[in-house]
């Protein structure tokens, strides 16, 4: 077992070609932590805050902060406000001070199954549930 949690460690990227699931909910999981972050920023920072989408180049952007890059053998998707959207492959999720948001929905999946992440816009509730196309 120690074993395995240093080849885990060692290589990565090995790993995550192999069990292309374990990746897509570690990338699920970045992403909810990412629009949770850009939430936090506005309400501490008293200013909007926006996650971007880039389907194009498989990115996430959130403003002072790392970009998320996502892995492009995932299928990505993304559901905003119409007011946010830029065009087809870009679009945003806004959080303002009091904690709301435009909300949204980036879907994550690969070979019809994986993860959304919805972003509520009355409460600005970030939520990571399972998906599937069946």
């Amino acid at each position: 077992m120690a074993i395995m949690a240093i080849m885990m460690t060692a290589v990565p990227s090995l790993f995550s070609a192999a069990f292309p699931g374990l990746e897509m909910k570690s990338v699920a999981r970045r992403t909810a932590a990412t629009l949770r972050l850009a939430r936090e920023s506005a309400i501490r920072q008293g200013e909007d805050k926006a996650v971007i989408v880039d389907l194009e180049a498989y990115r996430l952007q959130l403003e002072g902060y790392r970009d998320l890059s996502l892995p492009k053998r995932l299928s990505v998707g993304f559901e905003g406000a119409t007011q946010e959207m830029i065009d087809e492959q870009h679009g945003a999720v806004r959080f303002f001070p009091d904690g709301s948001s435009t909300g949204g929905r980036i879907l994550l999946s690969y070979q019809g199954h994986g993860y959304q992440v919805g972003v509520t816009w009355l409460t600005g509730r970030i939520e990571l549930d399972t998906w599937s196309a069946e």
